[in-house]
């Protein structure tokens, strides 16, 4: 266990093919710099702001600025060198639900921390029958005239109506999510403006996207399980912008590396009559130009591509203008990452390949919950820094569930290198109706739409274990036809909580906990293990609620945690990624208020794990889907024996006795009786031929089968006799093998006192214990003793 107060970030060296972004993060330097060009707060308040104590302190909550929170730039992929950040201190009110604009602002909040915060100076609990109001003043810097001013905001949930001065900024924008813009120009009074917010947010008592939010209270308290505090408002950064009347509103870009090229659609608005143009260029060398219509898709030449990986997230820098003629009426920065994802056959299983190649995505379960900001990251450091730890434990992807992040936090994963599956934040677990259906479906367009072009993105997630599930197989057709570049799971954990399968989508997900299950591929389908794990372990100072926490397994200690989390991990590529799984999500990378499931603590203090015992056992299994090793195979159709390989006992082999599993010595002297119950015949797995079944050499039709744990020789029938009754081989050190459990792979044959048992590393039982297990659980298959 490692207690970090102040975590490190420092960025991933990339030896002499290191890629650097150099134009887009001087640009991003500069963005910072300038954030405070906007003078004025509201007007005085009765009241001074302060914080709130937050439940649990991060390494960041006291790193918050009162005046300017979250200082950078909001949107690394459409950078432009003049803005105005307007988080900070705003006045605040909370009225009904259906009252109007309140004649007075009591309260003080500091944006962009939702009202249910400690950060945010509010910390109270919002229900349906509120009304959030927000209010403060800016003067646009005069360097600005003559240019249009846009307001923008990261996202608010939910229903968000703005005035300036008085007048309504557009329409009433609907969404938790995605973010919004307004061209306020014509509102603006050429002096002092006043902005006025109001957010409606009933969460899981209406019918929008929600996600994991609850209406609780949000003080620490015991219960919730799954589901987390409420979060209401303004969630993410408000910032002004000046524009040329025609101006680039998104790029969309594709890399297309078959054939070295770049397919990018550059959006605007007012742009009738004007061409763009598009220049890649990495370290100040351009690679390639070309010019194309507004809204149109054309291609720049990317010769040679550097690819993106995991492993070598090279990030390109791009320039878009957008000419009127020969003029140039409007600039922006970004920046693109050229690598494909698709589905292939490789070695007759489908798989996930990315850049042509099956590489196994190994990732967590990342809610994006703070106990400070509970839906927004104190600072930035503290947003990159859950992505930096999965990259210092050996993940190489992460799925982001039921939670849309910021996008400087897909910047990051861009930047660090890690595979994003983007879970669509879900409706209550009710069934929606035509409206909510319509409201949701629109929402995740946009979503779409603005995260279309990272290239960590590489699946999107539309619904979770049958939570607000409907016309599954429709929408994961919808969603592959408007983004047909990424893979599309039409419902993660279709095993689970009365979810319907879809049928369709590029991969079948399962949930098992605590796993890692038997997921298998289909014709057309890969097999991913969407989640798996949920190990838990309370550390004494860094629990939310002490004493409340909860696990899908509790650990007694840390030592077996690492142990039993690396097991799971050893299982999956020993067992189950030969047999065709291509993917794991462990839950989770923290723990979440009364969830003990993390890797680290909730407040971000402690990593439970060793870093180091993790991320060896999550390279060895990235390097196995790499270089796999050739299949260990068993004869099938005939009489062995299995000999114990454990030093000093390497004369006794598996035998049964009174219809119960034991290992024996045996020898040549040996009686008849002895012989036959040591003989095993090896037949084609019961639940699946890939793997095998011991039938008794005496008995037939009776095998080798776990019963709770313990190990028997018996005859049966269905489902459950069949998995219990079949072992899958492993690879075991000196030319032996490992013979796992079918249904529960991480569970592996081993002797005990004399006695069979299905062990599994990290357990707590006493045939469990870490003493020579590996050898314990490792045989040689041998000549019969009775043929």
């Amino acid at each position: 266990m490692r207690r970090t107060s102040a975590p490190p970030f420092p960025v991933p060296r990339r030896g002499r093919r290191a890629h650097r972004v150099t134009a887009l993060l001087a640009v991003l330097a500069l963005l910072a710099g300038t954030a405070l060009t906007v003078s004025g707060t509201a007007a005085a308040a009765p009241r001074a702001w302060t914080p709130k104590p937050a439940p649990m302190t991060t390494p960041w909550t006291d790193r918050v600025p009162v005046d300017n929170p979250l200082p950078e730039y909001p949107r690394p992929q459409l950078t432009r060198p003049d803005w105005a950040n307007l988080n900070g201190i705003w006045d605040f009110a909370v009225t009904s639900a259906d009252a109007g604009r309140p004649a007075s602002f009591d309260e003080r909040i500091r944006v962009p921390f939702v009202a249910e915060s400690a950060l945010s100076g509010i910390q109270r609990r919002i229900t349906r029958n509120d009304k959030l109001w927000y209010k403060r003043t800016f003067t646009v810097p005069s360097n600005w005239n003559g240019r249009r001013v846009q307001l923008n905001f990261g996202a608010s949930d939910w229903r968000t109506t703005v005035w300036v001065n008085d007048r309504q900024a557009g329409a009433t924008h609907s969404g938790g999510y995605d973010s919004f813009s307004y061209d306020i120009t014509d509102l603006l009074n050429g002096g002092t403006n006043t902005v006025v917010v109001s957010v409606w947010d009933p969460t899981q008592t209406g019918s929008q996207a929600v996600g994991k939010q609850r209406i609780n209270e949000v003080t620490p308290h015991p219960g919730g399980g799954i589901f987390y505090t409420a979060a209401s408002g303004i969630w993410q950064t408000v910032w002004l912008e000046p524009t040329a009347s025609a101006h680039i509103t998104r790029l969309d870009m594709v890399p297309d590396l078959s054939n070295n090229r770049l397919e990018i659609t550059v959006r605007g608005a007012g742009t009738n009559g004007h061409q763009a143009r598009v220049t890649v260029s990495t370290g100040g060398t351009t690679v390639g130009t070309a010019t194309g219509p507004v809204g149109g898709e054309f291609t720049v030449p990317v010769p040679n591509p550097h690819r993106w990986s995991p492993d070598d997230p090279f990030l390109y820098d791009v320039r878009a203008e957008l000419l009127s003629g020969g003029t140039t009426v409007d600039s922006v920065g970004s920046y693109t990452g050229m690598r494909s994802i698709g589905l292939a056959r490789v070695d007759g299983l489908l798989r996930p390949v990315l850049n042509g190649e099956f590489v196994f995505q190994t990732g967590t379960l990342d809610q994006g919950y703070w106990p400070d900001g509970i839906y927004t990251a104190p600072t930035d450091a503290a947003l990159r820094y859950d992505l930096q730890k999965h990259k210092d434990l050996g993940f190489n992807m992460v799925r982001k569930h039921i939670k849309v992040e910021p996008q400087r936090w897909f910047y990051w994963a861009d930047r660090l290198g890690l595979l994003v599956w983007q879970d669509m934040p879900s409706m209550d677990l009710r069934t929606p109706d035509a409206a909510a259906r319509t409201q949701w479906e629109a929402e995740y367009d946009r979503v779409v739409d603005q995260h279309r072009s990272s290239p960590s993105l590489v699946m999107w997630v539309n619904q979770n274990e049958g939570w607000g599930q409907y016309d599954q197989a429709r929408i994961a057709d919808e969603v592959k036809a408007y983004d047909p570049s990424r893979l599309v799971n039409n419902m993660s954990g279709v095993n689970c909580c009365g979810a319907v399968d879809g049928g369709n989508g590029d991969v079948v997900d399962h949930h098992v906990y605590v796993g890692p299950g038997t997921t298998v591929p289909s014709a057309t389908r890969a097999a991913v293990l969407g989640e798996f794990g949920g190990l838990g372990f309370k550390v004494a100072g860094h629990e939310w609620y002490p004493g409340g926490g909860f696990s899908y397994e509790d650990q007694p200690d840390l030592t077996r945690l690492n142990n039993r989390f690396v097991g799971l991990l050893d299982g999956i590529r020993e067992v189950r990624m030969p047999r065709g799984l291509s993917a794991s999500v462990y839950t989770e990378i923290t723990d979440v208020e009364n969830e003990a499931n993390g890797l680290l603590t909730y407040d971000r203090q402690v990593v439970k794990v060793d870093e180091a015992g993790v991320r060896a056992a999550n390279r060895a299994l990235i390097d196995a889907s790499r270089s796999p090793a050739a299949p260990v195979t068993l004869p099938t159709g005939q009489y062995k024996s299995l000999r114990v390989t454990t030093p000093g006992y390497t004369d006794r082999y598996v035998r049964h006795q009174d219809g119960a599993a034991f290992t024996a010595v045996v020898t040549g002297g040996s009686d008849a009786l002895l012989k036959n119950d040591a003989t095993w015949r090896i037949v084609p797995g019961l639940a699946d031929s890939t793997c095998y079944s011991f039938e008794s050499r005496n008995y037939p039709g009776e095998y080798l089968r776990h019963r709770e744990y313990r190990v028997y020789k018996e005859g049966g029938s269905g489902d459950l006799f069949r998995a219990d009754a079949t072992f899958c081989p492993a690879r075991g050190a000196n030319g032996g093998v490992r013979l796992s459990a079918y249904n529960f792979p991480e569970q592996y044959l081993r002797h005990h006192g004399a006695e069979l048992w299905l062990a599994t590393p990290g357990g707590t039982h006493t045939w469990d214990s870490p003493a020579l297990f590996t050898e314990d659980t490792t045989w040689t298959v041998e000549a019969p003793w009775a043929p």
